[in-house]
């Protein structure tokens, strides 16, 4: 049976564009290899920006809604220096600029808004044949096929529908950041929950970086981030407590609040190797397909992904809608803003990196904090 938009992937960025397009009468299907909305974790907190990810939202009419999810004061930033001293301290100022909220509220709120039966579970994308037309044919692990007017890939990093417009492929880009949780902190933890503050925390140094974010309920979601080859992650068995041991020596004479927050983690340590899309990453108007979120443009996290991805759900929907009957026309309306968006996005990205880990640390991070901080500042 031919559906008239197939997306690919019920993350963030999949999920504002069936919600959008159903705002505006236009059906979809969703399809998604998770079995189901809990089958796992669905990350930290991130902070919805107001020139991006809030739009979005505002398009999907669900501002209120996400207002009613917001961690409030969790805007505040302080940076710190290896010895614990604070460099930077910028309190929450309670303008919504970039409210936090945890990804899996954020999810459930739009897998909330759509009608029952828009998201199809269980059903992992192993291959999408062209039909001719701007049609695609595509085939899921379960043996199960669907016929798409439009097929939209919102499937992550290692999108099974890009081949179909680039022969690009994500790269390792260096560095791995490396995750761990911590519970009860004020009880069990007050010096590093001290440290962390009520929002966010960032130690940059060169080749090594900790950030740790206070999140609601007690708890420190931490990264630890090292400028390391993959091979030396892929040493270690990120399994073994004495993990744990291993990657706090890299930061032997930090101070102990902020090794705790290594050695203290209540959750096994899980290494996000860091890959990315070529800056600018862009393709030839192919009929019938597209991409959003890092399907298309895969860069360093640097708090824009998921702001990223939801915008382009918005505008790919909006597209749709000015052009009802001319899918090409609206697609070429989409990307080509995106690619510019997204090119301009993935250079900060990477250099948000290396103000992170690299060797002007944390001089460089600090100026750009500031900077981003002026209320006054245009979106890049």
């Amino acid at each position: 049976m031919e559906q008239a938009v197939v997306i690919i992937g019920a993350g963030l960025g999949g999920l504002t564009l069936a919600r959008v397009l159903h705002v505006h009468g236009i059906s979809s299907t969703v399809y998604e290899a998770e079995p189901g909305p809990e089958s796992r974790t669905q990350g930290g907190q991130l902070d919805i920006h107001d020139h991006n990810g809030q739009l979005a939202l505002a398009a999907a009419g669900l501002t209120e809604a996400f207002r009613s999810i917001i961690h409030e004061g969790a805007e505040a930033t302080r940076v710190l220096d290896r010895t614990g001293a604070v460099l930077l301290d910028m309190p929450d100022d309670g303008q919504n600029r970039r409210p936090e909220v945890l990804r899996g509220d954020l999810r459930r709120l739009l897998l909330d808004s759509l009608p029952e039966g828009t998201v199809r579970w269980g059903r992992k994308l192993t291959g999408a044949l062209p039909l001719g037309d701007g049609r695609h044919e595509v085939v899921f692990a379960d043996g199960s096929r669907a016929t798409a007017g439009l097929l939209v890939g919102a499937d992550g990093a290692w999108s099974r529908v890009r081949p179909l417009l680039s022969d690009a492929t994500p790269r390792y880009a260096g560095a791995t950041f490396i995750e761990t949780y911590l519970h009860d902190v004020d009880s069990r933890h007050p010096r590093s929950a001290a440290a962390v503050g009520a929002g966010a925390m960032f130690v940059p140094a060169p080749g090594r970086a900790i950030f740790a974010h206070r999140e609601a309920g007690d708890v420190l979601h931490v990264y630890v981030e090292l400028k390391r080859p993959a091979e030396w992650f892929a040493g270690i068995d990120f399994d073994d407590p004495a993990a744990k041991g291993i990657v706090a020596a890299e930061f032997d004479g930090w101070a102990p609040e902020l090794t705790a927050l290594i050695t203290g983690g209540d959750t096994p340590l899980v290494p996000r190797m860091v890959h990315t899309l070529p800056i600018g990453h862009r393709w030839r108007r192919v009929p019938g397909v597209t991409l959003l979120g890092d399907a298309a443009h895969l860069m360093p996290p640097s708090g824009e992904g998921a702001n990223l991805a939801m915008l382009d759900g918005a505008e790919l929907a909006g597209a749709l809608v000015r052009h009802p009957k001319d899918i090409e026309a609206a697609l070429a309306a989409y990307e080509e803003p995106m690619f510019a968006r997204a090119a301009q996005e993935a250079v900060d990205a990477h250099r948000m990196l290396e103000l992170c880990l690299g060797d002007d640390a944390p001089s460089g991070f600090i100026a750009m904090m500031r900077s981003v901080s002026d209320p006054d500042r245009q979106p890049s």
